[in-house]
């Protein structure tokens, strides 16, 4: 039996791209929603270690019965490996300030990335940045200024942890798009799985051999413990991480590979809308309307970046 959705892309599908983001970023927000639920039971080493175990046993199994263990060898395995360091590094930042914020501070944090997309385009791509892409820039920037409220008492460093996941998930989405369009979503996903338990296990030891100061595991236990002690709650979380984490990732990588980046940016920003719902839903928290207001501020920016991009791509093809 052969699934083609762990296949090698070979042609842009549009609507099952779409299909494939929303069912991404329903997945993810749910893993998301529950991962700041468990952060004071376990620890970042902890978790990422236990839901890196799974995803890779899990990965094994559909390759078995999508294809063999071809699959989840990848073609350019440096670009392939440098975006699962990308994004080991980005979800390090997303979770480590998840006892301390909100779910939709989270998320509105994590994406910003479209605005590093857009400022990378130059450097990265050799693309323009035109007018349009720095009004994008300044609506985004405005967004997520209130989300953040650097000007209230309230504010701490913490809130900018998830921006600096932005940054590094932007790495991803372009290393993705221009250096591993053709690598099977296995191959993605088991190198990701496999950077994560490798972090995971050196986060482990490290603060096992040489723990940090008493003040400081009691003020960010989530991340400056290795190993607390491992409950069933925590085990069987872990499993429904990695089933949440390998449906998210697999469909996310899938889209991006088989439609433009352009098309799909605006859809990809349901991850808020679902952020929230479950923000809602699991922790009857739904955000203070200056946060919603950010949040709309982020969605526009990123859809006129999808716009403008979507409108280049028909000029570029006319002229063609």
């Amino acid at each position: 039996m052969k699934i083609d959705l762990f296949a090698h892309a070979r042609e842009d599908r549009p609507l099952v791209a779409i299909m494939l983001l929303l069912i991404a970023t329903f997945s993810l927000g749910f893993q998301d929603s529950l991962m700041k639920l468990m952060s004071s039971q376990t620890s970042f080493w902890q978790i990422q270690t236990l839901r890196s175990l799974g995803n890779l046993s899990l990965l094994c199994i559909l390759a078995a019965l999508s294809g063999g263990s071809m699959l989840l060898r990848a073609r350019n395995w440096r670009g392939v490996y440098l975006r699962a360091c990308f994004l080991g590094i980005c979800m390090f930042f997303f979770f480590s300030g998840a006892p301390f914020l909100s779910v939709a501070q989270m998320a509105v944090g994590l994406y910003t990335y479209p605005l590093f997309v857009c400022l990378f385009a130059g450097p990265v791509l050799g693309e323009a940045i035109g007018r349009w892409r720095v009004a994008s820039i300044m609506t985004g920037a405005l967004g997520a200024a209130l989300v953040l409220s650097p000007w209230k008492e309230s504010f701490t460093p913490v809130q900018i942890l998830p921006v600096v996941a932005g940054f590094f998930f932007a790495c991803n989405i372009l290393t993705l798009r221009r250096m591993c369009r053709h690598e099977s979503t296995l191959a993605l996903a088991f190198a990701a799985g496999l950077v994560f338990l490798v972090s995971g296990l050196v986060g482990i030891s490290v603060l096992t051999l040489w723990p940090l100061p008493n003040d400081i595991q009691s003020g960010m236990p989530y991340v400056a413990i290795g190993w607390p002690t491992l409950t069933t709650a925590v085990a069987g979380f872990a499993v429904l991480a990695s089933v949440l984490n390998l449906t998210g990732n697999i469909c996310m990588t899938r889209a991006y590979q088989t439609a433009d980046a352009s098309l799909l940016a605006p859809l990809d920003f349901t991850y808020l809308i679902f952020a929230a719902f479950w923000g809602k839903v699991i922790f009857d928290n739904w955000p203070p309307a200056d946060t919603l207001f950010g949040m709309m501020l982020i969605i526009s920016a990123g859809m006129i970046i999808a716009w403008r991009e979507q409108r280049s791509k028909k000029q570029r093809d006319l002229n063609a």
